[in-house]
């Protein structure tokens, strides 16, 4: 490739940096949503569906499929940190995604079928949150790609 935003230099981009940190905590929450304790009610978790009682800090719904969701957001974010462009389009796709998860939150009933992630009141403030700052941050930290930081040829 000859596009110098293509490649990651010894020192990452703020950009890069900041989709980084973004993943890494997606994927940190997929572990600890594996953890008793941390999960409350954990050996009341199932695959996917409302009928989960486990929760993330006591706080969030989860599911053994929620926590694979976070694992696998985490994991996409941290490869894609590793260029310029990867980490811009991770950091909006995914607040996008987010976004999308917050409005199919608000949308489905809670107690039926349609509710397979899980998702309660707590996760639909939380990905609106999450969405609209992984943009901000995205639109922030992208709009000129790596400016004053140097990027390997």
């Amino acid at each position: 490739m000859t596009d110098a935003t293509a490649y990651r230099s010894m020192t990452a981009t703020t950009l890069q940096t900041a989709a980084t940190v973004v993943g890494g905590t997606f994927l940190l929450v997929g572990v600890l949503g594996f953890i008793p304790g941390i999960t409350t009610d954990y050996d009341s978790m199932t695959f996917a569906g409302h009928e989960s009682n486990a929760q993330l800090l006591g706080i969030f719904q989860v599911s053994i499929l929620h926590n694979i969701v976070h694992l696998l957001f985490g994991i996409a974010g941290l490869v894609l940190a590793t260029t310029w462009n990867g980490a811009r389009a991770f950091l909006i796709g995914g607040g996008a995604i987010y976004l999308v998860l917050w409005i199919y939150g608000l949308a489905i009933d809670h107690q039926s079928a349609a509710n397979f992630v899980p998702l309660d009141d707590a996760d639909n403030w939380l990905h609106l949150i999450l969405g609209a700052g992984m943009i901000a941050l995205g639109l922030a930290l992208g709009r000129t790609p790596h400016t004053g930081e140097h990027l390997a040829p």
